[in-house]
């Protein structure tokens, strides 16, 4: 009993940190407040579709012009940040991301609609860079680990968004007012808090500053990226194509197909709370191998085609990839002789593409082969960013690791 109350209170080391003092709490706020704003924007899609007629082409230009606004802004976030600070960038994105979600239930036309989306998907991009790299560097500043835990806030304020938006679409039915509430509480609240991190600003080494020697250190990242292709790749893949393969392959009715992505939502949000623990206990890029073979364990109970055993690959694989994005951030901002912001800008860039490519591919393939054959697919790419994180990412930051002790050494 007395070994089993210690490993929960380690495991929770991290909340227990967010929620004893404000300096960690504040900046992780943020991050439930740009999916509570987006889990609120989400439950209006079919008003949004049946208020202009779209059709399904339609709908998805939509989101791209949410996914370029996003592209469009990342490249430019660490130049600001490095102008202003990450902590006053946080504190001017998650405003303007909630501020501009009261324009699109207002939107006359359907192109006024998609300016709208592409000035949203730029403060998406410009907030999400800048609340990773803040708590990067809070991080590197306290010698403290909670990335993980902040994502979890993520997904977290993602149900907090739709489930108790679901009650007040009862209570309030207009899109406009519901949205111009939930704003009103998210601006409200981080204007409450930003004091704690309004002043924070990132420590950029000498090496990242000398010119000519950017291109050469950002190689690490490259590799991180990869990663962060992969595994976003892959829960986009997921949350697109989960309900399919479970009404198709393993023969749920419609009404149970959607528990395979329930199942792997809340095991994500449960494994990015207490990944960093974890992280701290056995270093980053051990937790990235774990959650690399977790998620290939998941993907064969997937495959295996069972109502239960499939419907379980689901939860282990929310499970395996929800450390591994926390884990790819953390490495990259603190990746020597380059600034967090470039670093996390450059992966979280990249791996958002192959979140937005990924349910396009796995169509691809399911189409041309079958729906079985897109998940033998995600499952090769999987092994595919073992391979990369043992044999590639370990020895570039095991050399980080020893010619940063040979430095102090001297």
């Amino acid at each position: 009993m007395i070994i089993v109350s210690l490993q929960e209170r380690n495991l929770m080391k991290s909340l227990r940190l967010i929620f004893s003092d404000m300096q960690y709490f504040a900046p992780v706020w943020v991050f439930a407040s740009i999916n509570i704003v987006t889990g609120t924007w989400v439950l209006y899609l079919p008003h949004i579709k049946i208020k202009f007629g779209f059709n399904d082409a339609q709908m998805g230009t939509l989101f791209f012009f949410m996914a370029l606004g996003l592209l469009i802004s990342i490249p430019c976030v660490p130049y600001i940040n490095k102008k202003i600070g990450v902590g006053h960038s946080t504190k001017i994105g998650i405003i303007a991301y909630a501020l501009l979600f009261n324009l699109p239930p207002l939107a006359p036309s359907y192109w006024v609609l998609c300016l709208y989306l592409l000035l949203i998907g730029i403060a998406s991009g410009f907030t999400d860079v800048s609340m990773n790299a803040l708590v990067s560097t809070i991080e590197k500043r306290n010698q403290q680990n909670f990335m993980s835990a902040a994502h979890g806030f993520f997904s977290l304020g993602g149900f907090i968004g739709a489930g108790v938006g679901s009650l007040v679409i009862i209570l309030l039915p207009s899109p406009s007012y519901h949205m111009l509430l939930i704003s009103s509480l998210i601006i409200l609240s981080n204007i409450l808090l930003f004091k704690k991190y309004d002043q924070v600003k990132e420590f950029i080494e000498k090496e990242a500053q000398k010119s000519g020697r950017i291109f050469k250190d950002i190689k690490p990242i490259l590799a991180l990226s990869i990663l962060a292709f992969i595994s976003m790749f892959n829960e986009g893949a997921v949350e697109h194509w989960s309900n399919l393969f479970l009404f198709e392959v393993a023969q749920l009715s419609h009404n149970q197909s959607g528990l395979g992505f329930i199942l792997f939502s809340l095991t994500m949000t449960l494994g990015r709370f207490l990944g960093d623990d974890i992280s701290y206990k056995i270093g980053a890029i051990r937790t990235i191998n774990y959650g690399c073979i977790l998620g290939i364990g998941a993907y064969l109970l997937v495959l295996s085609s069972n109502p239960y055993m499939s419907t379980m690959g689901f939860g282990f694989l929310g499970l395996g990839l929800s450390v591994i994005i926390p884990e790819i951030f953390r490495l990259a901002g603190r990746t020597q002789g380059i600034s967090a912001s470039l670093a996390i800008s450059t992966v979280s860039g990249i791996g958002f593409i192959g979140f937005l490519i990924g349910p396009i591919v796995l169509g691809l393939i399911s189409y041309r082969s079958s729906i079985i054959m897109s998940y033998v697919f995600l499952l090769l790419l999987v092994s595919i960013a073992l391979c990369i994180n043992w044999f590639k990412i370990r020895n570039t930051y095991n050399t980080n690791a020893l010619r940063n002790n040979r430095r102090a050494k001297k």
